[in-house]
């Protein structure tokens, strides 16, 4: 049917000569390694990745609890908490200014108060209340334990209160004025979604777009970018001047470092005109702090040319750098949801941490106290790169 199509076409098809480029193609897709790799790769990569790192329902996220009271109600709470599967209780913290400072530079998920008239309140039914403070930059981690600590309160509080403290529970009564085992929780919960009350999704996806669209961009245009000149030739050009071989890979990657602070303000400019994201922060904290960030990707990109032979194999190689950096950074999943393994894959990424340092300084109002346990791991990641990518550089120009 295809060579009578074929024919009506005045199309002259020979299938052995179809079939001698259909081998040569497979024959020289197998001798390029690097593309017959990733071709191999990215598809189990992103199998394991979407598979196994990826949960929008985590659990065990940490948990402080200053308790100022002390009675066996609080101790039963504070139990039930640590026996839950959204609860990872903290057990080293015991004041509130250091339990704030966790929640205000992400190292803990929730706060939970208990109040020193907590148990007095209970006792004489005045509402007593326990207060969940949420770090609500990102929705999606919090949204099925802020849920989750009412029904909690509810299971331990009410088999407590039973025989003669069975008053103190609100359940409704029959006519005989009997009790109906139908009862709620006698301890309201009161949750404060800090940083982003409101629970607006795009608080937390613009910000974090700021380190997407660098890590995307910066690697990717590098790395062909250094290519294509070697290809074209102009780099020996170039190297034959009286130019050095550090002049020349500088004054090629400061114009991308340009680029990469007009993409900052840029999209700075698109989440306060257009999304409405509020800055509680310093913009100069935040364009110094994006400075290591850019070196760093850009020294990727440096590497990724040196090692690839065309600009195919760049692009590749970006994508195989950028995809985890985008699954595995917190960007489009919670951090703490993601299995042990995934999330020590991401603490090597310097994207990780420069979505905690935007989200910080742009909805937290973060100073460079707050940002300092996430800025010093990617000063490391940048000294690491640059140097490998002097490295290979160097090799590549010899």
């Amino acid at each position: 049917m295809l060579g009578d199509l074929l024919q009506k076409l005045n199309l002259h098809c020979s299938w052995h000569r179809l079939y001698a480029v259909l081998t040569k193609e497979f024959i020289q897709m197998r001798r390029d390694r690097v593309t017959f790799a990733m071709i191999i790769s990215i598809p189990l990569m992103q199998l394991i990745l979407f598979g196994f790192a990826i949960n929008t329902n985590p659990k065990k996220m940490p948990t402080v609890v200053i308790a100022y009271d002390y009675s066996p109600f609080t101790r039963s709470f504070i139990a039930g908490l640590k026996n839950s599967d959204y609860f990872m209780v903290k057990d080293d913290v015991k004041s509130e200014a250091e339990a704030k400072r966790l929640l205000a530079t992400s190292r803990t998920q929730f706060v939970i108060t208990i109040p020193s008239d907590f148990t007095r309140r209970l006792l004489r039914r005045e509402n007593s209340q326990i207060l969940l403070e949420a770090d609500a930059t990102d929705p999606v981690a919090t949204g099925s334990a802020t849920s989750a600590i009412s029904l909690l309160a509810q299971s331990v509080f009410n088999p407590l209160l039973q025989g003669s403290l069975q008053y103190l529970q609100n359940c409704p009564r029959d006519k005989s004025n009997s009790f109906i085992d139908n009862c709620s929780s006698p301890v309201n919960v009161i949750t404060h979604a800090n940083y982003n009350p409101e629970k607006i999704t795009a608080y937390n996806i613009v910000p974090g777009l700021l380190g997407v669209v660098l890590t995307m961009t910066l690697v990717m245009i590098t790395g062909m970018g250094m290519t294509r000149e070697r290809e074209k030739g102009t780099m020996e050009h170039l190297l034959s001047t009286p130019v050095k071989p550090l002049e020349v890979m500088l004054g090629k990657l400061m114009p991308y470092v340009i680029v990469g602070y007009i993409q900052v303000f840029l999209i700075l400019a698109a989440a306060k005109y257009l999304f409405d994201v509020p800055f509680h922060g310093s913009i100069i904290l935040l364009v110094l702090a994006t400075l290591p960030f850019i070196t760093a990707n850009l020294s990727v990109g440096l590497t990724f040319s040196s090692l690839a032979k065309n600009q195919l194999q760049a692009a590749q190689m970006s994508t195989f750098f950028f995809l985890p950096s985008l699954l595995l950074s917190g960007f489009m999943f919670p951090f703490r949801g993601m299995p042990y393994w995934a999330q020590k894959v991401g603490s090597i990424l310097p994207l990780t941490y420069f979505l905690r340092i935007t989200r910080g300084i742009i909805l937290k109002g973060n100073g460079v106290a707050e940002i300092w346990p996430d800025f010093w791991p990617i000063v490391v990641f940048m000294v690491v790169a640059i140097l490998i990518a002097l490295k290979r550089y160097r090799k590549t120009l010899d």
